[in-house]
């Protein structure tokens, strides 16, 4: 396990330099749109909160950072707040094979194209989509969560929007419940899936829902993926621990022991494989997890993409 206060740290220093917890420009890692269709006007904003477009990234770390825990390595974390952002950002992405990132990008593209399909009136602007600050929270650093959320909400009301689309659970949750409790500032908050009325009768077969925590526990919305495949004939089967006793694929203790995580990932993965149906999920980080784990896993977004394009 890598020291807590060291990751807490360097992700704290990283967020208060560069707006996330990588230290990366935000035009290296946010590139998605420049090949969508998405316009600039609208109702309301689709607010990635990055988090799909950190996900190849994150597999690049995780993997770094599985094979230095426990050693004699791990202790020199501490150091990287002291490394150029730039530095460490333009590293990473060289590391970071672009397969991946294009994989990532190609959710948040389908995940436009099935908003315009249900003719629902949002735009895109990169410029106001920042990363929420989860992670900061998640890791118990709660002034520097407040700090980043205030600078995120403030940006968001300065620029007049109210109703935000969300595509991911810890985006979600950090914009729906605690903004409101720590900046004051409220905005209506939904998740892409919630929007979509697609009927397909091209669907066909069996899938396993992997319901994220927050999505499961806390925002209580488990069965509104189950219903969209329903639309399109697509039959969603039960597994042991769901919906508000979801079992947890390990993303919580990623940064700080990716062995103890792809542990958690493995458990997890047993309970969904026990259908013998294709795992599917909706949050970057159980997809990212689970794969690690050794599942076969699609994004949600990617499902309804085959079946209503």
């Amino acid at each position: 396990m890598y020291s807590p206060k060291n990751i807490i740290d360097l992700v704290a220093e990283n967020v208060i330099k560069t707006k996330n917890p990588f230290g990366m420009p935000k035009t290296i890692i946010n590139n998605w749109w420049k090949t969508s269709a998405v316009g600039r006007e609208g109702d309301a904003l689709l607010y990635t909160g990055l988090m799909y477009q950190f996900g190849p990234y994150i597999e690049t770390a995780t993997r770094f950072m599985e094979k230095y825990e426990d050693t004699y390595w791990a202790d020199y974390v501490r150091y990287g707040q002291y490394v150029p952002n730039y530095l460490m950002g333009v590293g990473l992405a060289l590391l970071t094979p672009a397969k991946a990132k294009k994989r990532f990008n190609a959710i948040l593209q389908n995940i436009a194209k099935i908003l315009m399909k249900s003719n629902v009136d949002f735009f895109y602007k990169p410029e106001l989509d920042e990363y929420s600050g989860a992670l900061l929270y998640d890791l118990g650093d709660q002034d520097g969560f407040v700090r980043h959320a205030n600078l995120v909400a403030a940006k968001l009301r300065q620029n007049g929007v109210h109703k935000l689309i969300t595509v991911d659970p810890h985006t979600t949750y950090t914009l729906k419940v605690l903004f409101p409790k720590y900046t004051g500032e409220y905005f209506e908050v939904k998740t892409y899936f919630e929007l979509i009325h697609l009927k397909s009768g091209n669907g066909s077969g069996q899938v396993t829902l992997h319901d994220p925590c927050f999505y499961g526990r806390y925002l209580e919305l488990s069965d509104v993926p189950a219903k969209v495949l329903s639309n399109m004939n697509i039959e969603c089967l039960t597994v042991r621990n769901t919906g508000q006793y979801t079992h947890c694929c390990g993303g919580p203790v990623e940064s700080i022991s990716p062995k103890l995580s792809g542990e958690i990932a493995a458990r997890r993965l047993e309970e969904l494989k026990a259908t013998g149906s294709p795992v599917v999920t909706m949050c970057p980080i159980c997809l990212g997890n689970l794969q690690r784990a050794g599942a076969d896993v699609e994004d949600l977004s990617s499902v309804i993409a085959r079946q209503a394009m």
